[in-house]
């Protein structure tokens, strides 16, 4: 399931070391032979810990976690929705993203200048948002003008279609991004063909001192950047790129034991990986083989014929039933003998919508 999401940001906040660091942590392609990776895309494992759990249990020939992608998005400034800079190549790489990562600069370093002169991560958020607001009103702006005639001439798919831009119109006039608008699932099908870029989920990353790693919130540009990201709904993943670029080339006991010392549980580019992973409603089934025990990534909401078809279409083609259990009932009764035993193994035929966490045998025929 080919999503990815995209690294935008301001020249010197971080950016590229962050793209960097995500690079050198991308999965082998061996595991992956019908992939072309192209030079500004990365693809990285989703860390989860229960594939590890797995592999204890069912100990297999091998195992292959499931991945997620992020691309490097040509550089911005100010008037890029007007084509300045490298303006037209950024807004036609983000159209092509489903979720948007912006960096943010949170750190002084008089080694390292800021295009604005000094770090204020608002004015940065602002000037990157504007942007996207600009070139979405653009956007909206002609389809109306197109649409306007029809729909006052009573076409109803035309007034239907204005009824929906006209609030959209007025939150991007007031600098406010598009996915502030609350739609339904019909008006969202029809919003989605206007490609608009606030559309967009989209989380920031607040770019650290290795100093503000252990407590972020002692940071007052982090914190400016928390409130900021609340009135819009947003999250905001606190990372150290020049640590994470740090952290990706050491070996997991060496990796430990830096994080140890840093003062943190967990690397931020696996926070952000996680993040990114569940900002687009996405989740993991697993499959478990002596063979091989694998993770999949299933879209929430979706039924077992169309998990199926996340591995072959011809697995959703001649769907007949998924075997299936629970990770957690796994965990609990410590062997698929012992399941079938308690009754935990279910067939689920093609009403069931999959869960986070099950594990499946399908059976197919075509």
């Amino acid at each position: 399931m080919a999503l990815t999401a995209g690294i935008v940001g301001l020249p010197n906040v971080g950016k590229s070391t962050l793209f960097n660091a995500i690079t050198n942590a991308q999965v082998e392609a061996a595991n992956y032979p019908f992939a072309t990776i192209d030079p500004n895309v990365g693809v990285v494992e989703v860390p989860d810990s229960r594939l590890d759990e797995l592999v204890k249990i069912v100990q297999p020939k091998k195992y292959i976690p499931t991945t997620f992608e992020f691309t490097d998005i040509a550089g911005l400034v100010r008037g890029a929705s007007k084509g300045e800079g490298l303006g037209n190549k950024f807004l036609a790489n983000i159209r092509e993203t489903d979720a948007i990562c912006e960096v943010v600069r949170c750190f002084r370093d008089k080694d390292v200048t800021h295009v604005d002169g000094d770090v204020d991560p608002i004015r940065d958020v602002e000037t990157i948002n504007l942007e996207l607001i600009f070139a979405d009103l653009d956007t909206v702006e002609k389809r109306v003008s197109k649409i306007e005639k029809k729909a006052k001439a009573g076409d109803k798919e035309a007034k239907a279609e204005l009824e929906i831009l006209a609030p959209i119109k007025q939150l991007l006039e007031e600098g406010k991004p598009a996915r502030l608008y609350e739609c339904s699932k019909d008006e969202y099908a029809i919003i989605k063909h206007f490609s608009l870029l606030t559309m967009k989920p989209l989380i920031y990353i607040a770019n650290l001192g290795e100093e503000d790693l252990e407590d972020p919130t002692q940071n007052p540009y982090y914190m400016q950047l928390v409130e900021f990201a609340k009135a819009e709904n947003c999250d905001v993943v606190p990372i150290c790129a020049k640590i994470e670029s740090e952290l990706v080339g050491l070996e997991k006991e060496e990796k430990d034991l830096f994080m140890q010392d840093l003062g943190i549980e967990e690397s931020g580019l696996d926070k952000l990986i996680k993040k990114a992973y569940a900002l687009l409603g996405l989740c993991t089934y697993f499959t478990a083989g002596v063979q091989e025990v694998r993770a999949w990534t299933f879209r929430q909401g979706m039924s077992a014929p169309e998990m199926a078809g996340v591995i072959h279409t011809d697995f959703q083609r001649g769907f007949i039933k998924a075997e299936t259990y629970s990770y957690d009932d796994l965990i609990e009764y410590g062997s698929e003998q012992a399941l079938r035993e308690a009754g935990k193994i279910r067939q689920e035929g093609k009403q069931y919508i999959g869960q986070d966490g099950d594990i499946m045998f399908f059976k197919f025929n075509v």
